[in-house]
């Protein structure tokens, strides 16, 4: 049994990750800490386990084997660095923190400690992206040209039952956040669009806001990779009914995807016509069950440092690019 201790309710997902935890037989939650102590003990309260208001005293607590971060991006260095410090493995939201830099520093703490870091990004283990990894590695698109994917919500569309939107404030603070809808629900198609279209090498990007945030409340960006394929990277909390799409484009083909409709033209089949596929891959386990196995059988997980710090990178560029208006070699950043 994998004792674990909840580290803030801060973040939308966190209590996604609390009922993961609750419904794995390997995971019992022992205790909660939250930066806000009166959000933490009520949470603590519904959970049904204590509430601890110094970390430190979470951290150095011998039963704790393990700990779930969902408090804001800012902590993030400093709480997983922590942890490891007391060899806890560590199952966090995205994105992993601000930099590249922070990054390198919390793998090399956590391989020190030799702890398992686990990064929750789901759209990684999911049938629809397989089939698109699939797709791609087994050339039926030819060279790839191009990858564009939306992924967006109206979280921050006023409405009369949530008038600021249903995203909560805190989700457009700078100093917790870093960045707004790009850094946030962009992570989604940024890590899909790299993990497609390999190493990336520039981005220009713009993060807009329209309703006068803080931070952008929609955005685009355009990723060079050294294949010379472009990425088109979209996200917004301004769109209702935007549904997910995700289109690969090559040479040979065409991999269209807007939510569960997949449809794949090639000149490398013998018909020229749109195929739907009969069957998908079967998904992958969750990033939490990932996480679990790589703790107590030495599995590899599927989702990996490197596709964290590549999400950091595109962010951290992107962030950049807007900013200084202009195109962003990564050369700059590493």
């Amino acid at each position: 049994m994998i004792n674990v201790a909840l580290l803030s309710r801060w973040h939308v997902h966190a209590e996604d990750y609390a009922q993961q935890a609750e419904e794995n037989e390997q995971i019992s939650i022992q205790l909660v800490w939250d930066e806000n102590s009166e959000r933490g003990k009520k949470w603590a309260e519904e959970l049904g386990v204590p509430f601890e208001a110094d970390l430190t005293a979470v951290l150095s607590n011998p039963s704790i084997d393990a700990v779930i971060v969902s408090g804001p991006t800012k902590m993030h260095k400093e709480i997983i660095m922590a942890a490891a410090s007391y060899q806890k493995h560590i199952f966090t939201e995205k994105v992993l923190a601000f930099t590249v830099q922070d990054c390198d520093d919390i793998f090399s703490a956590v391989e020190k400690a030799n702890v398992q870091l686990m990064i929750s990004l789901p759209r990684l283990i999911e049938d629809y992206y397989l089939y698109a990894q699939k797709v791609v590695d087994k050339g039926w698109l030819g060279k790839l040209s191009m990858v564009r994917c939306r992924v967006a919500h109206n979280g921050a569309v006023s409405t009369e039952e949530h008038p600021d939107g249903w995203l909560p404030k805190s989700f457009f603070n700078r100093e917790n956040c870093g960045g707004g809808a790009f850094i946030d629900l962009g992570a989604h198609p940024i890590y899909l669009a790299n993990r497609l279209a390999g190493t990336s090498k520039a981005v220009t990007a713009r993060l807009q806001s329209m309703l006068n945030h803080d931070v952008d409340d929609h955005a685009a960006a355009l990723v060079e990779y050294e294949s010379g394929t472009l990425a088109v990277i979209e996200t917004s909390f301004l769109s209702s009914g935007s549904p997910f799409q995700l289109e690969v484009y090559g040479t040979e083909g065409t991999l269209l995807i807007e939510e569960n409709h997949i449809r794949l033209k090639s000149s490398k089949f013998d018909i020229n016509e749109w195929i739907v596929p009969e069957q998908l891959p079967d998904p992958l386990p969750m990033p939490m069950e990932q996480w679990i196995s790589a703790i107590t059988e030495g599995t590899t997980p599927t989702i990996t440092k490197e596709d964290a710090r590549n999400l950091t990178l595109i962010n951290q560029a992107a962030a950049l690019s807007h900013k200084e208006e202009r195109r962003v070699d990564l050369n700059e950043l590493i």
